[in-house]
């Protein structure tokens, strides 16, 4: 039941015609992805200005603050008890808001039961695993972070892979649950998993693709899901994909379930060629992992983004640069097929490129000359920054390839910027850009309004999580920008990918053709936007 210490009216403040009023629920956990979808079910709501669905954690409390919606309870309230605020032009609206919060809170527990009917899901996991008839094999864990460790060292004492989608676990943690998953012989994925595709069930955010010979294990969420749908339309599916949380490369955890997830495809007779995906692993760590590669009998090809092609190559396997050419490359090895041949059709395809470029480069004005990168997806924002500083270009980012490239304030673009908008300074207390697109589709408007901008860069992602209709939601805010940039004399140039796959629930082509028909100029790959690009810049 909602807890109001004092009458709901105590909590109403008026701010320029906007009234503020919150709920906290006591002792009641949601996770993530839950709380996102219902703030967006809030935002859509007439009347309302913003929303924010949360726990309240001190750094949630601290960007309520920032977005003026704390209030006295909002304040006493613990990281147990979920907050509810919504700014909305009267106070009628934001009393339906808040009801129907709870509305869509109740909604997803009925749903976490199957559609059982019963109102609340399991409370143990021993509950849940007996519901299920003794025959679960995975566990989902999406707790507070304090308690995440707990439920998934239990899950492991269970006999079950664990996919820890709780963000906040101690690197303590993470490294004890690994270790004793090893001994085990199980998986543990994250903390702060964000993609898995486990037997052709999707796990977090991830997309509809093909069962195929392909092994995948990533470190890199989006990185997996571009992988596997790159892969997808090249007509080559997977056996597992395995995210095993962005921090297990890092010299601390050691690469503990890379390497186990790397063993358990070199075993298994369905892999017949393995994609490993990650940012640069710690020096000790590649070296472990590579070991490994080199230890079995399986191709494997590897991708660490900005990382030594050669010491991958010196391990037996195949080295790659981005995510384009790691599933050109896996896919033609799986069809049994020279990988230098796929190379060859990606740099034929890049003199293309070259010839479009100049083509529209002639709608520039002399006066507009820079790159505005505005992203959803972190590793599409890294390979961005270091396509583009393989020719020639240096980008500013909040996700900065070399630490002397930080933007000075993320919320202002100077000169070339690829701005991760799914980094917390966005994120925490808010929706991320992948479910939510109002916060990029604001900066969109901010970048046309400044005449240097030359090239606004987008990427989509689609699949599940994912918002419904994002190229549909990103073509209202692409129309208004062009029409100032117009009114102003000037054009500007859109250039998107797309990550996602036919059988999406928001279909690729539909996604594309909406994009395109705004003008956008859709490429099939981060990469290939990429490099677009970097050729109309070059000049």
């Amino acid at each position: 039941m909602p807890h109001f210490p004092l009458p709901l009216s105590h909590y109403v403040t008026q701010e320029v015609h906007l009234i503020t009023q919150t709920m906290v629920l006591s002792g009641e956990y949601y996770d993530s992805v839950t709380l996102l979808q219902v703030a967006q079910g809030l935002l859509a709501l007439p009347g309302i200005a913003d929303a924010a669905v949360v726990m309240g954690t001190p750094a949630n409390k601290g960007l309520l603050v920032e977005a003026g919606l704390l209030t006295p309870e909002v304040e006493a309230a613990s990281p147990d008890d979920l907050i509810i605020a919504v700014r909305a032009a009267d106070a009628p609206a934001a009393l339906k808001a808040l009801g129907e919060a709870q509305t869509l809170l109740k909604t997803s527990r009925r749903t976490a039961t199957g559609g059982s009917g019963l109102e609340t899901p399991p409370k143990t996991l021993g509950a849940a695993i007996e519901r299920l008839g003794g025959e679960a094999n995975i566990a989902l864990v999406s707790v507070a972070g304090r308690y995440a460790a707990g439920v998934a060292r239990e899950a492991l004492h269970r006999g079950l892979h664990v996919f820890l989608f709780s963000d906040n676990v101690a690197v303590e943690d993470e490294i004890a649950l690994k270790t004793l998953a090893r001994e085990k012989g199980l998986l543990v994925m994250g903390p702060d998993a964000g993609t898995a595709i486990l037997n052709h069930v999707a796990l977090g955010f991830a997309n509809v693709v093909p069962p195929g010979p392909v092994g995948v294990v990533a470190a890199s969420g989006t990185g997996l899901q571009a992988v596997t749908c790159y892969m997808a339309r090249e007509g080559v599916g997977i056996t597992q994909a395995i995210g095993v949380g962005g921090r297990d490369l890092k010299a601390e955890v050691g690469g503990i379930m890379m390497l186990e997830g790397l063993k358990a495809l070199q075993a298994d007779p369905a892999t017949k060629v393995l994609l490993l995906v990650s940012k640069p692993p710690s020096p000790e760590v590649a070296e472990k992992v590579l070991t490994q590669v080199r230890q079995g009998d399986k191709p494997a090809v590897v991708l660490f983004l900005g990382g030594d092609p050669a010491e991958i190559t010196r391990a037996g396997a195949i080295p790659v640069a981005d995510m384009e050419e790691a599933a050109a490359v896996a896919a033609a090895v799986a069809l049994g097929k020279n990988p230098a041949d796929a190379r060859i059709n990606l740099r034929q395809r890049d003199l293309s490129l070259k010839t479009r470029a100049a083509e529209v480069r002639r709608q520039l004005a002399p006066g507009q000359r820079y790159f505005r990168g505005l992203f959803s997806g972190g590793t599409f924002c890294y390979e961005t920054q270091l396509i583009l500083k393989g020719m020639g270009i240096e980008v500013q980012s909040n996700a900065p390839v070399e630490k002397r490239l930080r933007m000075a304030d993320a919320t202002r673009s100077v000169g070339h910027v690829a701005v991760d908008l799914g980094e917390d300074e966005f994120t925490v207390g808010r929706l991320h850009p992948m479910i939510d697109p109002g916060l990029r589709n604001r900066r969109i408007l901010h970048e046309a309004q400044d005449p240097e901008t030359a090239v606004i860069f987008l990427d989509v992602v689609i699949g599940y999580g994912s918002h419904a209709d994002p190229a549909g939601e990103a073509v209202k805010a692409i129309k208004e920008a062009q029409t100032i940039a117009r009114d102003a004399g000037r054009e500007l140039l859109f250039i998107a990918s797309v990550c996602g796959t036919a059988d999406d629930p928001q279909d690729l082509g539909l996604q594309e053709a909406r994009l395109e028909a705004a003008g956008v100029m859709v490429l099939p790959t981060n990469a290939a936007a990429t490099r677009l690009a970097g050729h109309v810049l070059d000049f």
